[in-house]
C-alpha cells in the first residue's frame, strides 16, 4: 500500500475515532446536530478540583420588588446559603436584592424567607450589599467589572478579581426579548451586559466565568451575542421566544404553606438550587448540573421551558466546586443521576407573568368579605389587568398602524433564526422603547413581553419619527396606574 493510501486511512481512523468519542458525550435530541459546541466539551481539559487556584467570586441578583415577586429575593438567598456552606467568603459575595420582602406586611413570617414549601429560613446572614434603589445596572455592572469608582451607594464591594480567579453569577428576575428587569430603571439590555462580559474579560482579570440566568424569554440575552472564546459558560431558564416559570405556587402541587399567597421559588433556580444542596459538588460537573436542570425545567405536560447553555461550552466539563465550593456534609454524596431531583418535580407551575395575578387572586381569595384586604386585594387585580389590556393594545395598535392590519401582527410576531441576535441595532431598540414609553407609560414588567414588536420595529428600518407619530396616535394619555411611568420611571 502506498504513502497516500495510508494517510488516507489513518485520516479516516482517527475522523471515525473522533465522532465517536463525540457522539458518546453527546446530549442532545437526535435531530439536533451542535458538533462545534461538542467538540469543544470534547477538547476542553477539565480543570482540576486540587489544583484550583485564585479566588471564587460571586455576583448573586434579584432584578424585582414586590411581594408578589417573592420567589426571586428567596431564590438569591437560597444561592447565597450554598455558597457560604461551600466556603466561600462573605467578602467575596455580592448580593444586590430590594430587600423589601422579609418584613413586608404580607409576609407570614417576618424577618423570614423560605425557598420550598418545607424549607428553613435562607434569609438569616444575607448580607445587604445593594439593596433600595441601589439595585440598579450601573451598579451591577461596576461591582462585576471591579469599578469601585462607578459605584453609587451600597457596601462598596466589587468583584476584584485576578487572573487566576473563577467568578459566578446567578441574576433573577422578569425578563422580555433582549432585556431584564431591574427594581429601579433603567432595564438590563443584553448588548450593554454582552460588552461588560467582553471588557472584563480584556482586563485579565478571571481564569473563568459561570453565568446562571432566570428570566422569560433568557436565551435571548447571550443568543448570538456571548462570544465562545472569552472564557464564559452561561446557562439559561428558557430560549429566545418562551417564558420561564415561578414553581411553589398557591393552588399548585406541592403547594406553599396555606398562609403564604405568593410563589416561593423559581422552576429552573430551585432546580439547580435542590440539585446543589444534595451532591459533593466536587464530583459533579457544570454540564451534568445542566442535564439535571434542564430535564426538571421541561418536565410538565402544560408548562416548561428549555433550559440552554452559551458560550464556551467546554468550561462546562468543569465540576461545580470551582465556582460553588461544596457542603463538607456532602461528601460522601457522589453524584449518580438526574433521577433523585427529576421526581421531586412539582406537578404543575406559573408563567413567570401571571405570578402577580396569582398574588392579588389567592390574597382576595382568602380575605373576608367586605374586609379592607378583600377590597385592596381586587383593586390590585383590576389595576393588573387593566395596564395588560392597555399595554397590549397599545402595541398591538401601533403595528398596524406602522405596518398595516394583517402585516403589523405578523411582523411583530416574527422570530429570527437560532442563532441571530434580536436586533441590530440596540440603540434604535431602546430609543424605541423611550418613544412608547413617552406616550404610552412604563411597559413594566409584564410589558418586557413585547420587545421582540420594538426590535422588528427596527429590524424594519422605522424611523423614530414614524414611532412617535404612530404612539401618539395610540395612546391619548398615559394612565395613572402603579405600573405606569409616572410612578416607575422609563425602561430604557
Amino acid at each position: 500500500m502506498d504513502r497516500s493510501k495510508i494517510s488516507t486511512l489513518l485520516f479516516l481512523i482517527v475522523a471515525l475515532t473522533f465522532l465517536a468519542a463525540v457522539s458518546a458525550v453527546r446530549d442532545l435530541p437526535g435531530d439536533y446536530l451542535r458538533l462545534p459546541s461538542d467538540a469543544s466539551r470534547f477538547f476542553h481539559e477539565p480543570e482540576n478540583d486540587d489544583n484550583v487556584q485564585g479566588t471564587r467570586w460571586a455576583i448573586l441578583l434579584a432584578g424585582s420588588n414586590g411581594y408578589w415577586n417573592y420567589r426571586h429575593q428567596a431564590d438569591v438567598c437560597h444561592a447565597y446559603q450554598i455558597l457560604r456552606k461551600g466556603g466561600l467568603k462573605e467578602e467575596n459575595i455580592i448580593v444586590f436584592m430590594y430587600d423589601d420582602i422579609a418584613f413586608d406586611i404580607e409576609n407570614p413570617r417576618p424577618g423570614v424567607i423560605i425557598n420550598k414549601p418545607d424549607g428553613g429560613d435562607v434569609y438569616a446572614g444575607v448580607p445587604k450589599d445593594y439593596t433600595g434603589d441601589d439595585v440598579n445596572v450601573d451598579n451591577f455592572y461596576a461591582a462585576l467589572l471591579g469599578n469601585k469608582s462607578a459605584l453609587t451607594g451600597g457596601s462598596g464591594k466589587v468583584v476584584d478579581s485576578g487572573p487566576n480567579d473563577h467568578i459566578f453569577v446567578y441574576y433573577t428576575d422578569h425578563g422580555g426579548p433582549g432585556v431584564l428587569g431591574m427594581p429601579v430603571g433603567p432595564y438590563l439590555y443584553a448588548s450593554d451586559l454582552n460588552e461588560v462580559l467582553k471588557k472584563k474579560h480584556a482586563s485579565g482579570s478571571y481564569k473563568s466565568l459561570v453565568f446562571y440566568l432566570e428570566a422569560c424569554e433568557s436565551g435571548s440575552i447571550f443568543e448570538g451575542l456571548l462570544p465562545e472564546n472569552i472564557n464564559i459558560y452561561a446557562t439559561t431558564a428558557s430560549n429566545a421566544d418562551e417564558s420561564s416559570w415561578g414553581t411553589y405556587c398557591p393552588g399548585e402541587y406541592p403547594p406553599p404553606p396555606p398562609e403564604y399567597s405568593t410563589c416561593l421559588g423559581d422552576l429552573y433556580s430551585v432546580a439547580w438550587m435542590e440539585d446543589s444542596d444534595i451532591h459533593n459538588l466536587r464530583t459533579e460537573s457544570l454540564h451534568q448540573q445542566y442535564k439535571v436542570v434542564k430535564d426538571r425545567t421541561i418536565n410538565g405536560v402544560y408548562y416548561g421551558s428549555h433550559v440552554m447553555e452559551y458560550g464556551d461550552v467546554g468550561l462546562s466539563n468543569n465540576h461545580l466546586f470551582i465556582y460553588l465550593g461544596t457542603n463538607p456534609a456532602n461528601d460522601n454524596i457522589s453524584f449518580v443521576d438526574e433521577s433523585s431531583l427529576t421526581l421531586r418535580s412539582p406537578s404543575a407551575a406559573v408563567n413567570q407573568r401571571d405570578a402577580d395575578l396569582i398574588h392579588f387572586w389567592d390574597k382576595f381569595r382568602k380575605a373576608p368579605e367586605g374586609s379592607a384586604r378583600k377590597n385592596e386585594a381586587e383593586k390590585q387585580v383590576l389595576e393588573a389587568m387593566s395596564h395588560r389590556k392597555h399595554v397590549d393594545n397599545s402595541v398591538e395598535l401601533i403595528g398596524k398602524l406602522l405596518f398595516g392590519i394583517e402585516k403589523g401582527p405578523e411582523l411583530f410576531n416574527t422570530v429570527r433564526p437560532a442563532g441571530l441576535p434580536l436586533v441590530d441595532n440596540w440603540d434604535c431598540l431602546k430609543t424605541m422603547v423611550r418613544t412608547f414609553e413617552t406616550h404610552c407609560g412604563s411597559l413594566s414588567q409584564y410589558g418586557m413581553k413585547h420587545m421582540r414588536s420594538f426590535a422588528n420595529i427596527c429590524n424594519a428600518g422605522i424611523q423614530n419619527e414614524q414611532m412617535a407619530e404612530a404612539s401618539a396616535q395610540a395612546c391619548s394619555n398615559i394612565p395613572a396606574n402603579p405600573w405606569s411611568s409616572l410612578h416607575r420611571g422609563f425602561s430604557a
